[in-house]
């Protein structure tokens, strides 16, 4: 039975000496342990070797002749990246190789005059091809997890992109549905069923137009739903006056934004509905409010004939019934302020 072995890559190392015989004697120490080395006698000779190939290891010694290995680290690091340098002295000056970590080498050897710095060079060597290989390992599963996301973020938002269209197709269904429907009870139930398509529709639009989909920010987004509503819950009627007051930034979650947009939906429809006598329209307001301390809170007020959110519900008590599970699901507080004129409905909720 044979068996298959996997050929470990050459090391490649280049030596800075200008010790012919000591850089003899340390290419053959190397190679001895797999490693193919390739010696410059001066900071010119290397550079030049450095333009014609590429290594994974870099040996240099402090003296070379008329300069040292401290003045050649700049260069060396400008022409070969994020290869190692490993710094070589003789001396016992502890600044020359705090100099030299300094300047961009990433390990130190202290050349001993019995030659065991050898041995220790390698070590050195397999130790930082290791980290090397180590940094790049990690920087490919980065760039692979970067990637994933991102093609995953691109499907998000295409799903997002076509749900969005497919309630808004539902929606149109709905009003042409309306418009064949004589029954007025019908034409107010799918007039307010397209109210809801549309809020979680404008959920879905939000999301695929922005940079973050696991978050809505309520501002931009009650913007337009306001509008939106009014369109859909007022169709047939006198239009009311709806202003929207959101200035200030609040982002919640995807899944808490849905259940939020659901109950605005239908205090909105309220008020279009109730707020004001058959026939007479007036102001409707919509208003964000950052409490601090992670929670906020929307308003929906009108100057109608006002309700404190007591006593039996109009209608078919849907909306209610809406209302309180959303609230529930939020986690928040629904009241009615006490005003002398007009309803306001305040929903506090945790942003979180």
């Amino acid at each position: 039975m044979s068996v298959q072995t996997v050929d470990t890559p050459m090391i490649r190392v280049l030596y800075i000496d200008d010790d012919e015989g000591l850089a003899l004697l340390l290419k053959k120490s190397l190679s001895r342990h797999g490693m193919d080395v390739d010696h410059a006698g001066s900071g010119s000779e290397s550079l030049s070797l450095l333009r014609d190939a590429a290594y994974d290891v870099i040996a240099l010694d402090h003296h070379l002749g008329t300069e040292t290995g401290l003045d050649l680290i700049a260069e060396l690091t400008n022409f070969s990246g994020n290869t190692p340098i490993i710094y070589v002295t003789g001396s016992d000056d502890a600044n020359i190789v705090m100099a030299a970590l300094r300047s961009g080498a990433t390990d130190y050897v202290w050349k001993d005059i019995n030659g065991h710095y050898r041995e220790l060079i390698v070590s050195a060597i397999n130790d930082a091809v290791a980290k090397r290989r180590l940094v790049a390992e990690r920087e490919e599963a980065q760039r692979l997890i970067l990637e994933a996301k991102e093609r995953a973020e691109m499907l998000l938002a295409e799903v997002n992109h076509r749900v969005a269209n497919s309630l808004a197709m539902i929606s149109s269904l709905a009003t042409l549905q309306s418009n064949v429907v004589a029954d007025p009870a019908a034409k107010t139930a799918l007039a307010e069923m397209r109210a809801r398509i549309i809020a979680i529709a404008g959920i879905h639009r939000r999301l695929y137009t922005s940079s973050d989909v696991r978050s809505v920010d309520l501002d931009a987004y009650l913007k337009n739903l306001g509008t939106d509503l009014l369109a859909a819950v007022g169709e047939g009627r006198k239009s009311h006056d709806l202003t929207v007051t959101a200035d200030t930034s609040v982002a919640i979650s995807t899944d808490r934004a849905i259940s939020l947009a659901m109950v605005v939906t239908e205090l909105v429809t309220n008020a279009v509905k109730y707020a004001y006598p058959e026939g007479e329209v007036g102001p409707i307001r919509i208003s964000l409010d950052d409490l601090g301390n992670g929670t906020a809170a929307i308003r929906v007020e009108d100057d109608g004939v006002g309700w404190t959110g007591t006593g039996p519900s109009k209608g078919t008590g849907l909306g209610t019934r809406i209302v309180q599970a959303m609230t529930k699901s939020l986690q928040a507080t629904l009241t009615y302020d006490h005003r002398p004129q007009g309803t306001t409905a305040r929903i506090t909720f945790p942003v979180a």
